[in-house]
């Protein structure tokens, strides 16, 4: 997800050197099609057109995930209420027909499992498309690792036996994955699979490895053949870039995987009044939303925004408005709706 400015990480430059390092350990392997794509269902990613709708701490936490607008006090009922009205809110703002969720064991496994799942059951009722992905903690907890097996498994038997049968709910084991190696991510990847094989492989999102960055070591291994791949791009790993070099740079870290990529973050400024509708080559950030959803589009992905709605997050999409019992949306920058539209394989294109 995108992280807020206070997070400790890596500068653009050094993270941006290590990224290059790790794709071109993988390049040879994603030059032509590995045995995994060849052999793999065919999917459709152009299916998932969405959203995040996240937690306003950044889905962090060290207890359960309270989503922008909701509230852990609320019971199942007034949790449904919200949670429809935000979803209709989304459809009807964007377009959209997916959000994704973030989970942690605290939200799982103990009493505010019941309330949070009128958040996945509404939008599934709305026929939206459910994405659930596992956030780490924080403090010495946001590390990339997974937090504590001994909940992380637990947690994740809990949500596969009361979603495996519902077709709009997909599974995503980790968000941003980073302190693993290409190698032992995939070997997490493999053992999900391996721990859950009631669980379609075609609702299932393998995150790429380091932070969701490249998706093409977790498309050649063979083991993970048949799921989804989310990736994850933003404007803010390079100082600037042309509407070129953004194109470039998103391209290779899909490799020749595009046909099982969503990229489920994506995102740039919406409330400080950029225009995404018109070319202004010395702005960083339009020149990377043009070029990422003129790709999406290209190359016939899926693509889930990053957030639709998080409260006190200038990338935000959507706003809070209207009586919090009974909350609605409005959008933040009509010219993002538009390019994420355009992305989605709607409206007009930027005139170049």
């Amino acid at each position: 997800m995108r992280k807020t400015p206070t997070r400790t990480r890596l500068t653009p430059r050094l993270r941006a050197a290590f990224v290059a390092v790790a794709i071109a350990a993988v390049s040879g392997a994603t030059l032509t099609a590995s045995p995994a794509s060849a052999a793999a269902p065919k999917l459709d990613p152009t299916q998932f057109r969405g959203v995040n709708w996240a937690d306003p701490r950044d889905n962090f936490a060290d207890d359960p995930v309270v989503l922008s607008g909701l509230s852990l006090s609320d019971t199942y009922a007034q949790t449904y209420t919200k949670s429809s009205r935000i979803i209709s809110a989304f459809r009807a703002n964007l377009g959209a027909n997916t959000v994704r969720l973030p989970i942690n064991p605290y939200t799982v496994n103990g009493p505010a499992w019941k309330s949070y799942r009128a958040v996945i059951d509404a939008a599934s009722d709305k026929g939206f498309k459910v994405i659930l992905s596992y956030w780490e903690g924080t403090g010495p907890r946001k590390d990339g690792f997974i937090d504590d097996e001994a909940a992380y498994w637990p947690m994740w038997k809990t949500v596969v036996k009361a979603y495996q049968n519902d077709r709009r709910v997909y599974f995503e084991p980790m968000n941003e994955p980073h302190a693993y190696t290409d190698t032992e991510w995939a070997d997490i990847a493999a053992k999900w699979l391996a721990t859950y094989p009631s669980v379609p492989r075609d609702r299932v999102f393998v995150s790429g490895a380091g932070y969701n960055d490249h998706v093409t070591s977790v498309c050649a291994d063979p083991r993970l053949k048949g799921t989804y791949l989310s990736l994850h791009h933003y404007g803010f790993w390079k100082e600037y870039a042309t509407y070129d070099q953004w194109v470039a740079d998103l391209k290779v870290r899909i490799g020749d995987c595009a046909n099982r990529t969503v990229a489920d973050e994506f995102g740039a400024h919406m409330t400080t009044g950029f225009d995404y509708n018109k070319p202004a080559p010395d702005n960083n950030f339009v020149n990377y939303m043009q070029a990422v959803t003129d790709t999406f589009r290209e190359l016939k992905m899926g693509s889930v925004y990053w957030p639709g709605l998080r409260t006190g997050d200038t990338y935000s999409l959507q706003t809070l408005v209207g009586d919090p019992a009974r909350p609605w949306l409005a959008t933040t920058n009509q010219s993002g709706a538009d390019r994420l539209a355009w992305g989605w394989g709607r409206g007009k294109p930027v005139q170049r």
